[in-house]
């Protein structure tokens, strides 16, 4: 059951006189096209050029936008890598799924089974369907993509800072040459449904990560261009770059002229090139949907390794709108509007309920967060935000922020900054600091640095935002206030004797 209206949402000026030919959600309804979805790692809101990155140019995400439609308030559920994918796989508030945080390798539990993602939609439907690049999900067998709805695999298992070159690590060993580290070998994972998943590669050395942009886009290309079955296609492909450590392959190094991040970045493009150019080969550009995002904003303390959230407040690691705020574009050829923009809020927990409308998939049965967004996606006349009300879950399960379409309220609670630190330098971090925030409230549409508390100016605000947070609290719990949360339903948990992934050197 949706929560009242809070507010009356204030909508941008474009929503008054839409494209003559903007076309109708009935007309799309149903249509099964294919879907690409590319989900950045550690990706800021001013990193790509349509949200204004400096120093290096991305063309095709240029090309990307001009043809497409931005999405300049698209929010992620948690500003952390496994909380954020499994939000987006499942069209739920992470807390509903009781996952937080960043799995590691020592993990024993993962997205449950019973959870479903728009994988499992996409195959309801008739789709072939695939997951390219970095899971973080859960990396024993019962947690990989080929038992949550994908064909096939290939890909990290986590972060691809979890191996024995962590930057921690190599700090330690410096002053200690016989520290033994704390992480095992990465490893690289291959994957078909129905068969028991391969280690195709134990341990991942800098060289593989070199080349790792470019082969999941070739494997992403011939996923595309595979003509063996005419059914449609749903491709994800979740790029373990930006995160740090930054890694190249030859072609781009040094090639931005704004350092190894510059680098990345264009060889990103580069592969969303690729990426389009293999549906224009098949002739597909008009029936294919292509979803552009990330995962939550920048890693701030390793500096000139890490983007930038442009005028957003913090970055990874909080809720403010640096840490949750993506850049997003979605291209649709004759049939998202080309070169228009959308202001109104909405967020990656809406792209299953999205896919389940344009495909005719089976919606999952257990309840979700989100709701379709086809309308803003078509620019269709008064369209609204699906979200009355929204939360910002951090710190395992503390309720730190819920909003609308225009306010932001801020519970207190310690958060990570900078503040007025140097970050580190060349893949060295440096530490954060951490402070408090008091009950806040910050109207993003004058503001959207978050700058200025102005709960004293719209108490009656705060008032209906807090109401609203008190029925997330009943029903999700906050772990600032000691509350469990009636509507939790738990990660999937590995038993004793169910089959573990093992390699050399993996704990």
């Amino acid at each position: 059951m949706r929560l009242p209206h809070l507010l009356a949402l204030c909508l941008p000026a474009f929503f008054t006189a839409p494209p003559a030919s903007a076309t109708a959600p009935e007309d799309v309804a149903g249509s099964r096209p294919n879907i690409v979805v590319i989900y950045m790692d550690d990706m800021a809101y001013a990193d790509i050029g349509p949200f204004g990155a400096q120093g290096y140019s991305t063309p095709n995400l240029e090309r990307m936008a001009s043809e497409g439609r931005k999405f300049t308030d698209f929010s992620v559920s948690s500003a952390v890598c496994s909380a954020s994918r499994s939000a987006l796989l499942t069209g739920c508030y992470h807390r509903r799924l009781g996952l937080s945080g960043a799995l590691g390798p020592k993990a024993k539990i993962g997205l449950a089974p019973s959870e479903t993602t728009f994988a499992e939609v996409c195959r309801s439907a008739g789709y072939r369907t695939a997951c390219y690049g970095k899971w973080h999900l859960g990396h024993h067998p019962k947690f990989l993509p080929t038992n949550q709805g994908f064909d096939q695999f290939y890909g990290i298992p986590y972060s691809n800072d979890m191996w024995p070159l962590h930057p921690d690590t190599i700090r330690r060993q410096q002053k200690d040459p016989h520290d033994p580290g704390n992480w095992p070998p990465l490893p690289i994972i291959e994957a078909v449904a129905g068969q028991p998943p391969r280690i195709v590669n134990e341990n991942v050395q800098p060289a593989d990560q070199e080349q790792m942009t470019v082969e999941l886009t070739r494997r992403s290309v011939e996923f595309i261009e595979d003509r063996s079955s005419d059914k449609p296609f749903l491709l994800y492909l979740p790029h373990p770059m930006v995160h740090v450590p930054l890694y190249v392959s030859e072609r781009f190094r040094g090639k931005s002229g704004a350092g190894l991040f510059g680098d990345v970045m264009m060889e990103i493009d580069w592969s969303v090139g690729q990426i389009l150019s293999a549906i224009e080969s098949i002739d597909q550009q008009k029936n294919t949907l292509v979803i552009f995002t990330s995962d939550n904003g920048p890693w701030l303390s390793y500096g000139n390794h890490a983007g930038s959230a442009g005028p957003l407040r913090e970055g990874k690691g909080t809720q403010w709108e640096g840490g949750v705020r993506e850049p997003t574009v979605m291209w649709w050829p004759d049939t998202i509007p080309a070169g228009t923009t959308c202001d109104t809020f909405c967020s990656t927990i809406d792209v299953l309920p999205t896919i389940v409308e344009l495909t005719g998939g089976e919606a999952p049965e257990q309840k979700i967060d989100g709701h379709s967004i086809l309308d803003l996606m078509l620019d269709v006349p008064d369209a609204k935000s699906p979200h009355e009300s929204f939360v910002g879950y951090y710190g395992g399960g503390q309720l730190q922020t819920i909003r609308n379409e225009r306010f932001k309220l801020v519970f207190p609670h310690a958060y990570r900054t900078l503040g007025d630190r140097e970050a580190g330098k060349d893949g060295m971090p440096d530490g954060y600091a951490m402070t408090k925030s008091g009950l806040e409230l910050y109207d993003l549409d004058a503001d959207v640095s978050e700058t200025t508390n102005v709960i004293e100016a719209h108490p009656e605000v705060a008032k209906q935002l807090q109401a609203a947070a008190e029925v997330y609290r009943q029903q999700l719990g906050d772990k600032l206030q000691k509350i469990k949360g009636s509507e939790i339903r738990g990660p999937g948990k590995l038993a004793e004797d169910e089959p573990q992934l093992k390699w050399k050197g993996s704990f």
